[in-house]
Formats: structure tokens, C-alpha cells, sequence
């Protein structure tokens, strides 16, 4: 799969830590597995940020109702499907991404 950006902002150099919390305004269904299915409500953890011409794209980990209802990992999902609620961390480390970023098995 193509790599969406070069470079994305995070909290940290391994992008380990969250950079805010938001929730999703509106369903959203992903063309291919490098992002994750959101539903409207759904509480998401942001983790990075893409730069440049991936500036839209966030990624990040959701958070359902129920521990479990839904396999934890990590996705993309448009920046514009979410509004943040809490801030947590600021994003002022540049990383640059690598081909693992944006795997589909």
C-alpha cells in the first residue's frame, strides 16, 4: 500500500503516547485496511498526525463502550470525521513514517 505522508507529528519519537482524545461526528467506513471503521459517538486516541499531503488523515486507536467489543489497533481515519474533546499531549515531535505505517496483511 502507498504510504499517505512522509513525515507525521507526535507526542513523542515512537508515537507511543496520546496526543488528544475526540470523538466521531458521523460514521465513517474505510476504503482498505490501513484505516479503521468509526461510528458516530465512538471515542477515539490520537496518536499521530500526517504532514504534508497526508495532513488529513489522523491516527489513532477507538475507544468503545464495551472493553472488547472492538480489536484494539491502530488506524487512519480522516481528521474531518472527529472533533476534539481533550487534549493531552502536544504533538511538537516530527517523525518521519515508514512503510510499517501504512501495512495491510
Amino acid at each position: 500500500m502507498p504510504k499517505l505522508s512522509n513525515k507525521k507529528l507526535c507526542a513523542d519519537a515512537e508515537c507511543s503516547h496520546p496526543i488528544l482524545i475526540a470523538r466521531a461526528l458521523q460514521d465513517y467506513y474505510p476504503g482498505d485496511c490501513r484505516f479503521i471503521p468509526i461510528r458516530q459517538g465512538q471515542l477515539i486516541y490520537v496518536y499521530a498526525m500526517l504532514k504534508d499531503r497526508g495532513n488529513l488523515f489522523w491516527a489513532g486507536s477507538v475507544q468503545d463502550t464495551y472493553y472488547g467489543q472492538q480489536e484494539a489497533r491502530i488506524g487512519h481515519f480522516p481528521s474531518s470525521v472527529v472533533e476534539e474533546t481533550h487534549p493531552l499531549m502536544e504533538a511538537s515531535t516530527e517523525v518521519k513514517t515508514t512503510n510499517w505505517d501504512f501495512y495491510c496483511n
